[in-house]
C-alpha cells in the first residue's frame, strides 16, 4: 500500500523494466530534437518535450518521466506542454508509457487527454528481450550498410515513408539532417542493389533500442525484417556490448517479435493535437 493519496504501483520484474523501455524512447527523441536546428529539450517536473521543430507532429513530443497520482496531477503536466507548444504554433503530441500511471488512472486517462483536445491515436506494445535466440533457420541475405552520407540518408527516408504511410517531406524533414546518424544508428538493407530494409538503434540507458525496422511492400514476411534486425544489433554491439533491447512493436511486427523471444512489459499510447 501507498500512503494516502499516493499512487500504488506493482513492485515486480515486469514494473521495473517498463522504465529502460521509456527512458530509451524518451533518449531517441531527444537525439532527433538535439540534431536539427529548431529543436528544443524541456524537463519539467514529471514531464519531458523533445520539440523537433518539424511538420510531423509525432515528432514534437511530451512525454510522462515520473510517476502520475491522480487525474488532476495528469491534467496539470498536458497542460504543461500544452502551453509549450501553443507558444511554439506546431502540432504536437503526448506519449505515455502505461506505466508511470496506476491500473484506475489508466481507465480514465484518455478522458483527460480528451479534454485537452488530444486524441488516442496509437498503442503500441512496449517489449524487452535480454537476448536474442541462436539462428534456427536460415535468414535471406542482404548488403546492409550503416547511414552515413546523402544518398543512404534518402533511401532510409523513401523506404520509412513508403512502409510507415507518411508524407515523404514529413519524414524527410526528422530523418535527412547529418548530425543525428553518430547516435542514432540507421542502417539500410539492400537485395540485389536495391534498398529494400530499414533499422535503426539506439544505445541509451544501459538497453539497445530497435527502432524503425521498415520491410518495402512485396518484400515483406520472408525473413528480411530479423536480417536486418540482428546486422544492425552486431554492428552496433562493437561500440556498445550490450544484449538487452527494447523496441515498440507495431501489429505488424508483432508475431516476429515474439518469436525473438521479446516480452510486453508496458504499453504505450500516443495522444495527437
Amino acid at each position: 500500500m501507498g500512503r494516502r493519496g499516493s499512487p500504488v504501483f506493482w513492485h515486480t520484474v515486469t514494473q521495473v523494466e517498463f522504465i529502460s523501455v521509456d527512458a530509451n524512447l524518451r533518449a531517441s527523441f531527444r537525439i532527433l530534437a538535439e540534431g536539427r536546428p529548431p529543436g528544443e529539450i524541456r524537463e519539467f517536473p514529471g514531464v519531458f518535450i523533445a520539440h523537433a521543430g518539424v511538420t510531423f507532429q509525432m515528432f514534437n513530443a511530451a512525454f510522462l518521466s515520473a510517476p502520475v497520482g491522480d487525474e488532476l496531477e495528469l491534467a496539470r503536466r498536458i497542460s504543461q506542454a500544452a502551453v509549450f507548444f501553443q507558444a511554439r504554433g506546431t502540432p504536437w503530441s503526448f506519449w505515455v508509457t502505461q506505466g508511470w500511471m496506476s491500473e484506475e488512472l489508466r481507465r480514465r486517462s484518455s478522458t483527460v487527454f480528451q479534454r485537452h483536445h488530444l486524441r488516442h491515436v496509437s498503442e503500441m506494445p512496449g517489449m524487452v528481450a535480454d537476448t536474442l535466440p541462436p539462428l534456427g533457420r536460415g535468414l535471406p541475405s542482404l548488403d546492409v550498410l550503416r547511414v552515413f552520407n546523402e544518398q543512404s540518408r534518402r533511401a532510409f527516408c523513401e523506404l520509412g515513408s513508403s512502409c510507415f504511410n507518411v508524407p515523404h517531406t514529413w519524414f524527410k524533414e526528422v530523418f535527412d539532417t547529418g548530425p543525428i546518424w553518430d547516435q542514432f544508428r540507421g542502417y539500410v538493407g539492400y537485395a540485389n542493389g536495391e534498398p529494400i530494409a530499414t533499422a535503426a538503434v539506439v544505445a541509451a540507458s544501459d538497453v539497445l533500442g530497435v527502432y524503425n525496422v521498415a520491410i518495402l511492400p512485396g518484400w515483406q514476411r520472408r525473413g528480411y525484417g530479423e536480417t536486418i534486425m540482428r546486422a544492425a544489433l552486431e554492428d552496433t554491439r562493437r561500440q556498445h556490448p550490450v544484449e538487452r533491447t527494447i523496441l515498440q512493436s507495431t501489429m505488424q511486427g508483432l508475431g516476429l517479435y515474439l518469436r525473438l523471444g521479446y516480452r510486453t512489459v508496458t504499453k504505450i499510447d500516443v495522444y495527437a493535437s
